[in-house]
């Protein structure tokens, strides 16, 4: 099978990508898939290829998520180990991605990962792992809301803390209300501007694209010159733990932060044409194209940082903040260069809001989730899950409460995400590499890697399994209370409490989506 061909199925006799009667029903593949894992198709297949790179590529902000995430790298790895530790992630990371196309060409559904762990577990784990995962993806994905909605808060705080030095105050609630207000906009325009979703995805690839140039140039042309050995020769541990490599590899959390959300455009599946090979092809590209744009800022923010700890030290909440206003030495052309990455982020958070809330719907579809009818439903006006929309608006509210009393514990609920689905992730994964270890069938791909897909997916089980390690560390090497990492904790208690929810009450209701699955 060609690597990025893919091989395509036919369907009784008529090509995969032949166009059925009702635009809604996607092509008749898109019926065929849809038979297959025994759904009634309920929302408008209106996305096409452009829609979908631009969803993943701006959901994943990869050139944008180097710039506000860099503090990680700048603790642990400093300049050199900042950009060695991005390539390391983008390697690793690449082959996750790899397998993640390759089962959605499978099953192309907005259930995503705990579909695929339900349909391709071991029969005696079906459920409970399904049930699992499913959890950890309302989890995680609720928690990427609130990180874009936070991380757009604090760029507009840091933007009046540049222009109003002497007059402007900060205080936890300014950020609060800031973030509950981008989300309620962000569920607004994913209601009343779903349908015009994909045209205004496409737009926005190309702001992503021409935004990336905007910043970069003016950091070439006006920052001082700095020698090559001084970035690339630079591996700091500024994070006290006593070692360059174990300092750069807690430092990975930064990288994949920028990289992580491949499978947004899954859950958007049900709303993709001909989504067995668009939607794989989308994920492919989207590592191409945020892969090389993020390598690229990383290396020029290296030779622009300057001091480390000045810029660390900054009061405008960013590092890339004080690098943009030290390089430009103008406050407009800083606050300018800043609101580029406050828009983009603010279009990561409308992405995340859509992947969220049919991701709930599914899992409710499915039963997944208490009062699970109600946030199964979709709206007949607008064509989309409201219910499910409105309670996210409603989760992220209440977990932006949590800045007022502490930003530590905050930060620790937004690597909280990260972690969980990377958990998807390791699960799912995991699940496909038994089935074929062991010989059993999987459905056909028509987009697939062929004889390498075992070895693909062995290396990405161990690197995911590498990075969620070290998601739960701390960035420094301190025992105090407000420099721990309780993201763990957390972690913790949502998988306690959901497995206790299962025996309690789930189990009765949720079998799984294997269930309804037909064999081809």
């Amino acid at each position: 099978m060609g690597f990025l061909e893919g091989v395509t199925a036919n369907v009784k006799g008529s090509p995969a990508g032949e166009d059925v009667a009702d635009p809604k029903m996607g092509t008749t593949q898109d019926k065929q898939d849809m038979w297959r894992v025994g759904r009634d198709q309920e929302l408008n297949r209106n996305f096409r290829f452009l829609s979908v790179l631009g969803f993943t590529a701006v959901l994943m902000c990869t050139w944008e998520a180097v710039l506000f995430g860099s503090s990680y790298g700048l603790i642990d790895g400093g300049k050199g180990g900042m950009i060695y530790t991005y390539l390391g992630a983008l390697a690793g990371f690449s082959f996750v991605i790899l397998s993640m196309a390759e089962m959605a060409s499978m099953a192309p559904t907005s259930g995503g990962q705990y579909h695929w762990v339900s349909e391709f577990a071991p029969p005696s784990s079906q459920a409970v792992l399904s049930y699992m995962t499913g959890w950890i993806c309302v989890l995680g994905w609720h928690t990427g809301i609130a990180g874009c909605c936070y991380t757009v808060a604090n760029m507009m705080v840091g933007i009046v803390a540049i222009n109003y030095p002497d007059s402007y105050t900060y205080q936890p609630y300014h950020v609060t209300l800031i973030v509950i207000a981008v989300a309620m906009v962000a569920i607004l325009f994913n209601t009343f501007l779903a349908q015009k979703l994909p045209m205004i995805e496409g737009i926005i690839l190309i702001v992503h694209v021409f935004g990336f140039f905007g910043i970069l140039i003016p950091l070439w042309v006006l920052s001082p010159t700095v020698p090559p050995s001084e970035v690339f020769g630079s591996i700091e541990d500024r994070g006290g733990w006593g070692n360059n490599g174990l300092s750069c590899l807690i430092g990975l959390i930064g990288p994949i932060y920028a990289l992580i959300g491949p499978d947004s455009a899954v859950h958007m599946s049900e709303e993709i044409r001909d989504a067995s090979r668009v939607l794989p092809l989308g994920m492919v590209w989207t590592l191409v194209l945020n892969g090389s744009t993020g390598f690229v800022m990383i290396v020029t923010l290296a030779f622009c940082v300057g001091d480390i700890d000045k810029v660390l030290a900054s009061t405008t909440g960013f590092p890339f903040i004080q690098v943009f206003l030290n390089s430009t030495g103008s406050v407009p052309a800083a606050t300018g260069m800043t609101i580029v990455i406050m828009v983009m982020q603010f279009c990561a958070a409308i992405s995340n809001v859509a992947t969220t809330s049919r991701q709930i719907y599914s899992f409710a579809r499915d039963k997944g989730l208490p009062f699970s009818d109600f946030f199964a439903t979709v709206n007949p006006t607008f064509t989309v899950p409201l219910n499910a929309l409105c309670v996210s608006l409603v989760i992220v509210s209440l977990l932006s409460l949590i800045n007022i009393g502490s930003s530590v514990a905050f930060n620790a609920i937004m690597s909280l995400g990260t972690a969980a689905l990377l958990s998807s992730y390791i699960i799912s994964i995991s699940c496909v590499r038994l089935r074929r270890w062991r010989g059993q069938p999987l459905p056909p791909a028509r987009w697939s890697m062929g004889k390498f897909t075992p070895i693909c997916d062995t290396i990405s089980i161990i690197v995911l399994l590498i990075i969620w390690v070290f998601c739960f560390f701390p960035l420094t090497n301190s025992a105090a209370p407000t420099d721990m990492n309780w993201a763990v904790a957390i972690y913790g208690a949502v998988i306690v409490g959901s497995m206790g929810y299962y025996m309690v009450r789930g189990h009765k209701s949720y079998k799984g989506p294997v269930t309804r699955v037909k064999v081809i």
